[in-house]
């Protein structure tokens, strides 16, 4: 086997022709889902509300539902494509329908936020301010993912999984917020976002069209192809060049937070009877606040420790020590704190268990009087009566067995099967076959599964010469 033949076959594993659909197919997938207009339209702005709301609650899941569901990913896709095709038209109404989703996804949700009461800016939304060359990245490699997708035979996830990558609606949603509260920084940056997951969506749509060799509409002129290629060129700067400079001021601000994290962590917690209770590093001010409690720190000290800031590459930043005064713990207030939150937790634990135990009591009464209602007592007792005209006393009761509960498992009883208890006493003693046939007539009587469900007891009076004490 020849260098070449290897070559052939590994390079065969990177082929996407395989299984490509035909350019008809390829052609509707993408031209399917460039208009807004009806179910498109309705999907964008519900899915607008839903971005919004997870933005607005902080909430990954709810944003990330609104990203599957939003059908943006159409008309920018399309515009690469009619780019790698030369079809100005299509390129015409994809961009007119952009725009326009664009538009309405903006009021949507500037309108959301001008009515709603939460008006934090939590984490997700200030993630969606600051773009970076790593968004452009993200948005390139998406599209590029995205496009071998739609031009499969057989669909896949890599659509949705590209929506989600990319996010293109928590920047339109966060451009939104900045317009209901008046900030255009959140407003421009999310914005700028925005604008970077378009146009590198689209640019990577177009280089794989081309790098797939789909069938152009038209042929075009020299002079045409250079305006064309001119055009996408200023496109792709003007998004490249400024997410590059927030790269270097993102990474900066990185650099800046890790140098003063590192130079508190070695610097001043190691200081003995001080302790660091917050560190707020400022990188447009080149200020470090540290507000420390325990013994206050000479003057000497101070001077020594902002001496170090340079080994840190902390050199024009400024030092800010806020100390509190010097604080003693009280062990007899910890000590009492301690016995305090003990007894409430042992309290509730009782208060727990009590309740358990009136739910257990009320199910167990509710579970005798259901079995006594199971049982025909009063029947039993009179034919007793006529088969034993002599008894000197009948006492016919219910019980049950298999009682179980715990009181640190929920309040429920499980009851087996009901008893039937009966206390006969006689003039003279009754024979143990008599007694038996007793028990088989009462258990057939009563209904139940088995001879050891009826509980028999059979008594004679005491004789008169001996004294019985009754209580």
């Amino acid at each position: 086997m020849t260098i070449d033949y290897w070559k052939r076959r590994w390079l065969a594993r990177f082929d996407l022709r395989h299984d490509q659909a035909d350019f008809c197919e390829i052609d509707a997938t993408f031209r399917s889902g460039v208009e807004f207009r009806g179910t498109n339209l309705w999907v964008l702005i519900f899915a607008i509300f839903i971005a919004s709301i997870g933005l607005n609650v902080n909430s990954t899941a709810v944003i990330i539902g609104a990203m599957l569901i939003s059908p943006l990913m159409g008309p920018i896709m399309a515009m690469g494509y009619g780019a790698g095709i030369n079809d100005s038209a299509l390129m015409r109404s994809s961009l007119f329908n952009l725009g326009l989703a664009t538009v309405i996804s903006l009021l949507t949700s500037t309108a959301y936020f001008l009515v709603t009461p939460l008006t934090q800016a939590h984490s997700e939304l200030l993630a969606r301010t600051t773009p970076s060359i790593w968004d452009v990245l993200i948005a390139l490699f998406g599209g590029l993912a995205g496009v071998i997708g739609a031009t499969r035979r057989v669909k896949s996830n890599l659509i949705p999984g590209v929506a989600i990558a990319t996010a293109l609606m928590p920047p339109l949603c966060t451009a939104g917020y900045g317009l209901a509260i008046g900030n255009m920084a959140y407003f421009g940056g999310a914005l700028f976002l925005y604008s970077i997951n378009c146009v590198f969506i689209a640019i990577a749509t177009l280089v794989m069209v081309r790098v797939m060799r789909m069938p152009s509409l038209t042929q075009e002129q020299d002079q045409a192809r250079i305006k064309h290629r001119a055009v996408i060129g200023l496109v792709v700067l003007a998004t490249v060049v400024p997410s590059v400079f927030l790269a270097i001021n993102l990474v900066k601000r990185e650099w800046f937070d890790s140098n003063a994290a590192r130079f508190v962590q070695q610097v001043l917690r190691s200081k003995p009877n001080v302790l660091v209770v917050s560190q707020e590093p400022n990188f447009k001010g080149r200020q470090l606040r540290v507000n420390l409690v325990g013994d206050r720190l000479p003057e000497a000290d101070i001077k020594v420790i902002e001496q170090r800031l340079p080994e840190f590459g902390l050199a024009d930043v400024k030092l800010l020590l806020v100390q509190s005064g010097q604080i003693k713990l009280d062990m007899n207030t910890v000590k009492r704190d301690l016995i305090n939150e003990m007894l409430q937790t042992n309290r509730a634990d009782m208060d727990e268990r009590e309740a358990r135990i009136v739910a257990l009591q009320g199910q167990l009464q509710a579970l005798r009087q259901s079995v006594a209602a199971q049982l025909p007592l009063k029947d039993i007792y009179h034919e007793i009566l006529a088969q034993f005209p002599q008894a000197l006393q009948v006492n016919v009761t219910t019980g049950f067995q298999g009682v179980g509960a715990k009181l640190d498992a929920p309040p429920t009883i499980a009851v087996d099967r009901p008893l039937l208890l009966v206390q006969l006493q006689l003039p003279s003693a009754l024979g143990a076959a008599e007694q038996e046939r007793l028990r088989l007539g009462l258990r057939k009587r009563a209904g139940l599964a088995g001879l050891e469900d009826v509980r028999l007891e059979v008594s004679v009076p005491a004789p008169a010469n001996k004294r019985i004490s009754k209580r």
